[in-house]
């Protein structure tokens, strides 16, 4: 297990931005978070740094039923997209095995 040094909790695209920028100028690593349902583990940060949560940023901002195509945040969970879809006849099976 190799924990970050620091974690922050973005609220929205301009807050990472300016997180981001923060680590780059410092050299400091930055490791990214989701919603914690991926199987690679994929947190780990083997040089420390500064873990960006994002699983607050979890909206929904566009849905094009004619393209089957959704804009959302990382943390939008599979099952939150779902119940989001449900009316327009679409579904998001990945991971419903």
């Amino acid at each position: 297990c190799a924990p970050p040094d620091v974690g922050v909790w973005p609220q929205d695209v301009q807050q990472v931005q300016e997180l981001a920028a923060l680590c780059y100028r410092h050299d400091v690593p930055m490791v990214p978070f989701g919603t914690g349902t991926g199987l690679e583990g994929g947190v780990n940060a083997v040089q420390g740094g500064v873990c960006f949560d994002l699983s607050r940023m979890d909206r929904i901002s566009e849905l094009r039923v004619e393209d089957f195509a959704v804009a959302v945040e990382p943390g939008v969970t599979r099952k939150t997209l779902n119940s989001y879809l449900r009316s327009s006849g679409l579904w998001f099976p990945i991971g419903t095995m």
